[in-house]
């Protein structure tokens, strides 16, 4: 059996002893990490500016700041005041500027705001868009961004219409078509997004707003936009973007659309796809566009290629079709010959690099993750690197060697005395005899001669592969200070293993990931260190719909934990993903589908003790889910509880609420567990 070990300093002390004298990585102090974000460097180098987000218990609220950071490490202080909100930063094309969004004063919405960076002064603002800006780009003398706006209204009558809604005292909302919400808020249907762009000098009037897509009348997609969704030439002459090319919004045909700016019609590049073609990227020389394809339709985790369209004579070319990864985080080399990317690669998030012309893939990193890849026109290349023992970190990396120089010091005094367990990869026999990955975290003091609970966590997407980064929601280093072994294990269905493995649950949803997740409990039966009496697991969205499958099957654990879990296929129906309906048909059309795989169908077998929890605002897994599955266990007369946030989504985001989810997590294994060696 094959084992590699990532260990970090393990501790002799008896459990008992670390956690009486020890500072552990507790749920409270989590919520004291300051947390740093995607870096950005500026195109001359030498600058790198990052937010960093901190959240005071009190007010139960979080605050942005940007830091600005310098190359050797040497410079490492905040850009921003305390307090407020700043998100989307960008450099100007020179490096002397840094524009960001955010809310101050009297802002009704978010606006462009401009900072000096090499030379004194306050921050001022931009813009004037009554609809707020959000996906900034800054290229050449304009600041380009998405609005949702309402299309046949002037600014001046959006912004009566703003007004209108915030006096008026109707709460209803209407919809002819979907989509009506996206995860956690719902979307008004008479508003479109729209790229528009604002003059660098002399834009803080909505005179000088400028619609670079409305006058095509082809909006971005409905549900969601960013920056990811469009591009801009370096030279401003041609803008790249995403949109439906189907009047059908229950299932989306996402497209790259190509139009010059100024023009009112656009080029649809990829009309041939019915798969989602996405993240439109101009190489810096402006000669080639690239973008990712999948294709297979409704399938989300379909892995993405990588396509290059020579902007001359828009020929195209597939250059990472022969590697079984998708391509994501992608960023261009200074000289357009190829690509930076961050890869979920087999339970790591890596850096590889990728050339342009063959579409040879090389990786640059090994162990660890790294994210947020941003590159300055001298080469210098710097991201965001965590593991499951350290939040992200701001680091340079050598592309060479793919040695990693830090440069911040964000969080070492508060975390330079807490005890943390060791943690490592194993692999183990599977469903159909396959290998898979787990990642198993050991307590603090832990003594390979004495036995532990487990706590085995079952991750959801359920195509999201557990990789080797630091958890704010499930951090299996605080199950583990807890006293317990703990466990992620990548099944059938999880990313970066390869197209077949993530595929290989569609539409079935139960089979192989119940065989991993029983085969990883056997496998630590068969540990000396386990005690195969004290055993439970759980997990949310997905690993929650697959810990109610569990309710009703053979398994060794003694209670589970069950958060936001798919419980009822037919009533999924109602949430803005309904799994299956688009590439295997909808529950009239495939009824033996939906009765194979809805855990509600097994409902007579539950006889595991179960703690529920689910928020109010849950537009991915709506919450009466969770509703329903405990009155089904109440009635059986199986022991369960419920707690209910009317005022969290998908996951639970607020400090306060979170250490609560932590401690009902707690208190509900350890009634089930005991804690702590024997």
């Amino acid at each position: 059996m094959k084992r590699l070990s990532i260990m970090f300093c393990l501790l002799l002390l008896p459990f008992s002893a670390v956690q009486a004298e020890e500072k552990l990585l507790t749920q409270e102090l989590i919520w004291e990490i300051e947390r740093i974000g995607s870096p950005l460097i500026s195109p001359q180098g030498g600058h790198i500016v990052a937010p960093v987000t901190s959240y005071d218990m009190d007010s139960d609220e979080g605050a942005t700041r940007l830091w600005l950071f310098s190359e050797d490490g040497e410079v490492q202080r905040p850009l921003t005041a305390e307090g407020q909100r700043v998100s989307n930063a960008v450099f100007s094309p020179d490096g002397s500027k840094l524009a960001f969004i955010s809310q101050r004063h009297k802002d009704e919405e978010g606006q462009i705001y401009v900072l000096p960076i090499d030379e004194p002064g306050e921050a001022y603002r931009v813009s004037d868009v009554p609809t707020e800006a959000y996906g900034m780009k800054w290229v050449g003398e304009h600041f380009y961004f998405i609005s949702r706006v309402w299309p046949d209204k002037d600014w001046d009558e959006i912004k009566e219409r703003r007004q209108h809604e915030k006096d008026s005292n109707v709460s209803a909302m209407k919809w002819t078509a979907l989509p009506y919400s996206q995860f956690d808020h719902y979307l008004d249907e008479n508003r479109q997004a729209h790229v528009f762009r604002i003059p660098v000098e002399d834009g803080d009037s909505t005179d000088a707003i400028e619609a670079i897509t409305q006058p095509m009348g082809i909006e971005l997609p409905r549900s969601s936009q960013g920056t990811s969704s469009y591009d801009v030439s370096p030279d401003e002459s041609w803008i790249a973007f995403n949109s439906n090319s189907s009047d059908n919004q229950v299932n989306p045909e996402i497209d790259i659309f190509l139009a010059r700016i100024g023009s009112d019609s656009a080029e649809n590049l990829t009309a041939e796809n019915t798969a989602p073609d996405g993240n439109p990227l101009f190489s810096p020389d402006g000669q080639t566009l690239a973008y990712t394809r999948q294709q297979i339709a409704g399938f989300y985790a379909d892995t993405a290629n990588i396509v290059l369209m020579d902007m001359d004579s828009r020929e195209q070319r597939e250059i990472s079709g022969d590697w079984d990864r998708s391509a994501r985080g992608l960023v261009w080399l200074p000289d357009s010959s190829g690509f930076y990317a961050a890869i979920d690669d087999a339970g790591t998030s890596r850096v590889y690099h990728i050339d342009a012309q063959q579409g040879h893939v090389s990786a640059i990193t090994e162990e660890t993750n790294f994210s947020g890849l941003s590159v300055a026109d001298n080469g210098t290349l710097i991201a965001s690197n965590e593991s499951f023992l350290h939040p992200a970190r701001l680091v340079r990396i050598n592309p060479n060697s793919g040695s990693v120089t830090r440069l911040d010091s964000i969080n070492d005094e508060l975390l330079a005395d807490v005890s943390l367990g060791t943690y490592e990869s194993v692999t183990y026999e599977g469903h159909d005899g396959q290998e898979i990955q787990m990642w198993v975290h050991y307590p603090p003091g832990f003594d390979d001669s004495k036995e532990y609970p487990l706590f085995l966590l079952i991750h959801g997407g359920p195509h999201s592969a557990i990789t080797d980064g630091f958890h704010y929601r499930w951090n299996a280093q605080t199950f583990a200070s807890w006293g317990y072994v703990t466990a992620w294990h990548n099944f059938h269905g999880s990313s970066g293993f390869g197209q077949d493995f993530t595929d290989a649950i569609n539409p079935d949803w139960i089979t192989a990931p119940y065989a991993d997740t029983i085969a990883a409990a056997d496998w630590f039966k068969e540990q000396s260190w386990v005690d195969s009496e004290r055993m439970v697991a759980g997990g949310g969205s997905y690993g929650g719909y697959l810990s109610t499958i569990l309710l009703g099957r053979e398994h060794p654990f003694k209670s589970l934990v069950i958060h936001a879990p798919v419980y009822n296929m037919y009533s999924q129906m109602s949430a803005d993903f309904a799994v299956h309906s688009e590439r295997f048909g909808d529950y009239w059309d495939q009824p033996e589908i939906y009765q194979d795989i809805s855990p509600h169908y097994f409902a007579g077998d539950f006889e595991t003790p179960a703690l529920l929890i689910h928020g109010q605002q849950d537009l991915r897994v709506p919450v009466g889910q969770s509703f329903e599955l405990f009155r089904t266990l109440q009635s059986r007369g199986v022991e369960s509880e419920l707690i209910y946030f009317p005022d969290e989504n998908h996951w639970i985001l607020k400090p306060n609420n979170s250490v609560y989810w932590y401690n009902e997590v707690q208190d509900w294994v350890e009634r089930w567990a005991e804690p702590g060696s024997r």
